[in-house]
């Protein structure tokens, strides 16, 4: 699947700074040898990766909850917002079924104010 250019100039910076250019094989996000700012060379752990999120989602002052696939939802419903289909969505997502990608959508999910006009008091 080809990569946003902007993604990939992120990945570009990312890849000289961890100085993982030359280690294709290396894995892309490693954990640290303990105390020091020295890549250890071994994968970063799914547990550890949602941790961080955690983290970072409570600094930003996020208070509802967040994961990946929060992240993944992001994606696929702007993807959705800016006139993409669903069943490109689908394929980005590498899902098989279009009805897995549908979980995702959020659109839904914004309630204008004529909506809520729509309630009678």
């Amino acid at each position: 699947m080809p990569c946003h250019h902007s993604l990939e100039a992120y990945l570009d910076d990312y890849l000289d700074g961890a100085g993982l250019r030359d280690a294709p094989r290396a894995p892309l996000f490693q954990t640290f040898h303990r105390g020091t700012s020295e890549m250890s060379g071994k994968a970063l752990p799914q547990a550890n990766a949602y941790a961080m999120i955690q983290r970072r989602a409570v600094a930003a002052g996020i208070s509802t909850a967040v994961c990946n696939h929060t992240f993944r939802a992001t994606g696929i419903t702007a993807y959705l917002k800016n006139g993409g289909t669903l069943e490109k969505a689908a394929n980005i997502a590498n899902h098989s079924s279009t009805r897995t990608t549908q979980l995702y959508d959020r659109r839904s999910d914004d309630v204008s104010l004529d909506e809520v006009e729509r309630i009678l008091i």
